[in-house]
């Protein structure tokens, strides 16, 4: 599928709308009496109005022409959450575009103008109903500008997709941990002995973590963050939930990577045919749940 889309002759599909078969059917009446009276200026009139039917044909087509739509980024989301997808109108061309809307069928469709040689930008939601990549299908773009008597649409197909990933579980059992290399492991918490950094703080921390002067500075609520013997690589293995099935694996899984990376701890995954090694941050974070998202499925990881 093509990143950007503009919309040519051949694409694009006219037709009149309701209120413009119901003024059809009013000319032909008119015409009709006309012929029958002989009135020259009930004549003038019938076709006054069908002139103006036939040219905003032509207006109603030109608002859609060369119409370029390219799509934005879409940011991952979890399970039951909606995908945002943010796209782009440009029109390079011609005039100012008025009342072009965009949507993934007619009940959805947001409406927006374009100034001449400007671009608009529209963000579409679509539901994920379950983990993997979304695919949201074709965009329908329609206008009914200037009078509401025609509608021209086309469907666009576009470079379109987002990761979903699974639900976190509700329930979080505690995982089982390992220790490896440093310290015993007994926790897998933060070290006390020497100061590394600074972090937002928790609900549940200690408020002698609290970085009182951060505070002051008008910095949030930091909590200091320690380095020490303390300190322990987790491991969460798909092994370790043999009485789960796999989306709910999956699920328990993704509430542990989630809780992990709040508490600030590093850790590593564990998957069939699959092993993340430890670490932590945001990048950490996005590898583990990319892989949970795609696990089973065939897709590039």
């Amino acid at each position: 599928m093509p990143a950007s889309s503009r919309l040519s002759l051949r694409r694009i599909y006219i037709l009149p709308t309701r209120h413009g078969l119901l003024l059809a059917m009013l000319l032909l009446a008119m015409l009709l009496g006309s012929i029958n009276y002989d009135n020259s200026l009930g004549y003038m009139l019938t076709f006054l109005l069908a002139s103006m039917l036939l040219v905003s044909i032509l207006h109603t087509y030109h608002n859609v022409a060369a119409l370029e739509v390219g799509p934005g980024h879409a940011l991952p989301v979890f399970a039951g959450q909606r995908a945002r997808f943010d796209l782009r109108l440009g029109n390079e061309r011609g005039p100012a575009r008025y009342a072009i809307a965009l949507g993934w069928s007619e009940a959805a469709l947001q409406a927006t103008d374009l100034p001449q040689g400007g671009t608009a930008h529209l963000g579409l939601s679509h539901p994920a109903p379950r983990r993997g990549v979304l695919w949201p299908g074709r965009l329908l773009l329609r206008s009914q500008h200037p009078l509401g008597l025609f509608r021209a649409w086309s469907w666009i197909s576009l470079d379109l997709s987002c990761i979903v990933y699974p639900a976190p579980a509700s329930d979080s059992a505690p995982p089982q941990r390992a220790a490896n290399g440093q310290g015993d492991g007994a926790d897998g918490g933060e070290g006390s002995s020497d100061f590394s950094g600074l972090r937002r703080f928790h609900p549940g921390d200690s408020p002698r973590r609290v970085a009182w002067k951060a505070v002051a500075q008008g910095r949030g609520l930091l909590a200091k963050q320690f380095s020490g013997q303390a300190r322990a690589t987790q491991w969460l293995e798909w092994d370790s939930l043999p009485q789960l099935g796999v989306e709910a694996r999956l699920s328990q899984l993704c509430r542990w990577v989630l809780e992990a990376d709040r508490a600030g701890r590093a850790y590593g995954l564990r998957l069939p045919g699959r092993e993340l090694s430890p670490s932590h941050g945001k990048a950490q974070l996005r590898r583990c749940l990319r892989s949970l998202a795609l696990h089973g499925l065939g897709a590039e990881q």
